[in-house]
């Protein structure tokens, strides 16, 4: 029964973003409208979410998502209890992330937005949460409200999405906004522009993602458009084929575009080139007037998830394609939008996405994740969780992260008994059954026969 004084009464059935994938083209674009709706008069929706609390976990430093989820739910009448720099939380005294998140989506939180350092923590957290949670991004893997933001000034600014030819610079690895921009953008099929600063090329699984659910294929290009850019640059454009058949081409052929409605540029991440012991790449881009100066960049949106440390000049500010700020902006409309969609205080007309078949996967093997950074590395107790991309040849990735994983043997619980990765038997074995090894001394501590 329905208690009005109670806002847990009115929760619907939980659901959670964590990727992109998780809301349907049709759901994104009521969204915006909501959005677009809801930007008209920001102070016309404060009885909206009375009653309701949003918590916001912020395991690594935040600006923009942090304040603008927070303006958001306060524009819409709601609460926050914020946790902004959980190195004084329990978090420091070892406490897991899915205790955290069990224990303030109990009675503390209706609604939980998370941002982590390790990939898949978003994941974990929707897993052991009782309440909706949001992925405020998750390492270098994914940022889904961003995406959201971003497609949403694309939406206003172009009047579609349909078929645009996006153009993404800068750090390519460990941008998590370029990965689930790119997905999202593919899904409304767009023409995709991989321009990286030398050595921070996309993640294999991120290209591999694009040909397996959207029938991308990848070709290695020269663009005489940005010879400053992608000077040294391993640039691959991607555009929808079907039927497909994914393939990265070695012969270098030049491309000639015709125009580009969007450049997407990124700042190099180097708090995770530390965390990796690497350092700060030398000579990154910088986007200045001559950059965009061509008859093809006429109409061209120049993007920017900020913050900018450098690469787009200041002198861009005043250019009309500039639209970074404009960003910023209405991520607070696509967050009022999105937070009352996950409390039930406004609803989808659309049926949610149908889920993509995604592999089997294999529970509980010696085989670990060899990302140092996902979340299965840092909390043991989740043990190890692997997706099935392919049994002939014999490919997994973590279910966490979506690191590929190499095996070395494959083995059958009931049987008893393992053998490598390559060999037949190996790729008949029931995903139920089956246990992942990397070496020989695996198998043997573990008592199979190989």
């Amino acid at each position: 029964m329905h208690d009005p004084a109670d806002p847990s009464s009115l929760r619907p059935a939980k659901r959670d973003l964590v990727s992109i994938d998780d809301f349907s083209n049709q759901e994104i674009l009521e969204l915006f409208k909501l959005a677009h709706e809801m930007g008209r008069d920001l102070r016309a929706w404060s009885h909206l979410c009375g009653g309701f609390i949003l918590a916001s976990l912020f395991y690594e430093a935040s600006t923009r998502t942090r304040l603008s989820f927070e303006s958001a739910m306060g524009r819409l009448g709601g609460r926050v209890i914020s946790a902004a720099d959980m190195s004084s939380s329990s978090a420091s005294k070892g406490e897991s992330l899915a205790d955290t998140v069990r224990v303030v989506g109990g009675s503390y939180a209706d609604v939980i937005i998370l941002r982590h350092p390790c990939e898949g923590a978003a994941k974990v957290a929707a897993e052991y949460a009782a309440v909706p949670v949001v992925n405020a991004g998750d390492g270098s893997h994914e940022h889904p409200t961003q995406t959201l933001c971003d497609l949403y000034s694309l939406w206003v600014e172009k009047g579609s999405l349909e078929g645009l030819t996006v153009v993404l610079v800068g750090d390519l690895r460990y941008s998590r906004t370029v990965h689930s921009f790119a997905y999202a953008l593919a899904r409304f099929r767009a023409n995709l522009v991989f321009v990286p600063h030398p050595g921070l090329e996309l993640p294999s699984y991120v290209l591999e993602r694009l040909g397996r659910r959207q029938a991308y294929e990848p070709q290695h290009v020269t663009l005489r458009d940005f010879p400053d850019v992608s000077r040294d640059a391993d640039v691959v454009y991607c555009t929808p084929q079907k039927p497909h058949q994914l393939s990265l081409f070695t012969e270098v052929t030049e491309l000639d575009v015709p125009s580009y409605d969007a450049l997407y540029v990124t700042r190099p991440q180097i708090e995770r080139f530390v965390r990796d012991g690497g350092r700060a790449p030398e000579r990154y881009l910088r986007i200045e007037p001559h950059t965009m100066a061509g008859k093809k960049f006429k109409a061209t949106s120049l993007m920017h998830p900020l913050p900018r440390t450098g690469e787009i000049a200041y002198e861009m500010d005043k250019d009309p394609r500039s639209i970074y700020f404009a960003q910023a902006a209405r991520g607070v409309h696509v967050r009022m939008a999105l937070i009352s969609v996950l409390l039930g205080r406004s609803s989808f007309k659309s049926p949610p996405p149908e889920r993509v078949a995604d592999g089997d996967e294999v529970v509980g093997s010696p085989l670990s994740c060899a990302n140092p950074t996902c979340i299965s590395s840092k909390e043991a107790h989740l043990g190890s969780r692997f997706r099935i991309d392919s049994r002939r040849p014999f490919r997994v990735r973590c279910a966490f992260c979506e690191t590929e994983r190499p095996v070395g043997f494959v083995g059958d619980r009931e049987r008893r008994t393992a053998w490598r990765s390559g060999a037949p038997e190996a790729a008949d074995v029931r995903a139920e059954e089956m246990v992942l090894f990397e070496s020989d001394e695996q198998v043997q501590r573990a008592a199979f026969a190989n």
